[in-house]
């Protein structure tokens, strides 16, 4: 099954969208940007609540401009999940169900088959959107559209039920496009990252892509990476480039630069930290530097990082193992390397 958009447009009174060129395999793509950016205007042009104003949008081959929404055979999940109040969760799942053993399967895979028979005011918010999901796939959808389903929910329970939709998704072999504003979860749930901003698809590939190798300035730092700086082209070679960032300059392993002016990217999850004295190996550009400040993040240690042979500032990620290994505080100094391949150039200052 695949999903195509060509030159789809639209307008409102303020806000121009597109054109988008889109094309959505069997995978989930998680749609990522800030709010305002259009996210929840393509999958409401997808699903027909919304009307292009030019290209085309196919599913499998089939055009859907023009369609009934429910001539689309797309389903969709919004946020609060828009269960039916009057009716229990049965009766939601059974409203698009073909029958009996459908509802007690969908119910049984998504772990409701206990609260089959309570409403859904009487539910928690993880168990009211694994409802809408299961009344949602009763319709044995070709397309699924996810709206920030998880956003109203509180973290513990959020985190559950994004790695349980991780497993379902994959075993659906549909076109899965899931719209959240939350980094982690498209990371977790995404084959692929489409960065959609101002109305205009940034970006399209994989989390690890989207976070080394963004395409422009504006993918690099909302996905989190402070480490973007104005670089010029000093010398060019066969493996790569030499870039001048400030009184520094960097080697990276990206050939044939066209410009002589780039942004340079260094995410803060590739640059190592180490003991002053330790010992250089591989390919990699080491500086000495001075931890000015520090914030734990739980799962890692975000870190401001001054380099002592240039006026550049470095953010830095590190992991709990290696913050204790080293006694990092405000003061410690530390030994910056960089590897070649970590350095991501952006021409022409994108």
């Amino acid at each position: 099954m695949t999903l195509e958009l060509t030159g789809v447009r639209t307008a409102y009174e303020q806000f121009d969208f597109g054109p988008v060129d889109l094309t959505v395999e069997n995978e989930v793509l998680a749609v990522l940007g800030p709010s305002g950016s259009g996210k929840t205007t393509l999958l409401s042009l997808i699903a027909g609540i919304a009307t292009p104003t030019a290209g085309s949008i196919r599913l499998d081959g089939r055009a859907l401009d023009g369609r009934r929404i429910e001539d689309r055979n797309v389903g969709m999940v919004f946020q609060d999940g828009a269960l039916f109040p009057h009716m229990t969760a049965r009766e939601n799942i059974a409203y698009a169900a073909s029958g009996a053993d459908r509802v007690a399967t969908l119910a049984n895979r998504l772990e409701v088959t206990d609260v089959l028979d309570r409403t859904p005011e009487t539910l928690s918010g993880g168990e009211r959107q694994r409802v809408a999901l299961a009344r949602t796939l009763a319709t044995d959808p070709a397309l699924l559209l996810l709206d920030e389903p998880l956003s109203s929910l509180d973290t513990p329970i959020r985190n559950r039920l994004r790695d349980e939709l991780h497993d379902l998704f994959e075993s659906l072999d549909i076109p899965v496009l899931y719209v959240t504003h939350d980094q982690r979860t498209a990371t977790a749930l995404g084959d692929r990252i489409a960065i959609v901003h101002d109305g205009a698809v940034e970006q399209v590939g994989s989390p690890s892509q989207i976070h080394t190798r963004p395409s422009s300035r504006f993918v690099a730092q909302f996905t989190g990476n402070e480490n973007c700086f104005e670089a010029t082209v000093v010398d060019r070679t066969e493996d790569g480039a030499i870039l001048q960032i400030g009184d520094i300059q960097f080697r990276t392993t990206t050939p044939d630069l066209p410009a002589s002016q780039v942004t340079a990217c260094i995410h803060p999850s590739r640059i190592g930290l180490d003991a002053p004295d330790a010992p250089v190996d591989g390919d990699v550009t080491a500086f000495p530097g001075t931890v000015t400040r520090w914030l734990h993040q739980g799962s890692e240690y975000r870190l401001r990082v001054e380099l002592d042979r240039a006026p550049l500032t470095l953010t830095v990620n590190v992991l709990p193992t290696t913050f204790e290994r080293l006694s990092l505080e405000n003061g410690s100094t530390v030994q910056v390397t960089v590897p070649d391949e970590s350095i991501h150039p952006i021409p022409d200052r994108a």
